[in-house]
């Protein structure tokens, strides 16, 4: 099945609750395809700032002479971010969270 879905778009994680039933939302249609982990975002977001931090993730996650799991490269861009002049402020990073899976994947 599919190992990751990155959905950089504003409030992905966002869904409807009806009682009893948990979050639907793009997230829960994922995990009922068989998607092992989403990246799914909370708010609104900025769309260079959500760019960057995109490119910079999938940078870190598809390097091969240093390897990261799905998780550790979203958090050494998220860190890259705040590290950053333009982009500290947690708006810019933030909003993006994983859910599902996120062991390192299988490397090819």
């Amino acid at each position: 099945g599919t190992q990751l879905v990155a959905l950089s778009a504003c409030e992905t994680g966002i869904g409807d609750t009806p009682n009893g039933q948990g979050v639907y939302g793009l997230r829960r249609a994922l995990v009922i395809a068989g998607v092992q982990s989403q990246l799914i975002s909370l708010w609104q977001v900025d769309d260079i700032a959500t760019k960057d931090l995109m490119v910079d993730y999938y940078q870190r996650l598809l390097d091969k002479d240093n390897p990261q799991g799905r998780q550790e490269a979203l958090r050494q861009a998220q860190l890259a971010m705040i590290n950053s002049a333009d982009y500290s402020h947690p708006y810019y990073w933030a909003a993006f969270i994983p859910s599902g899976d996120w062991q390192p994947m299988p490397q090819e």
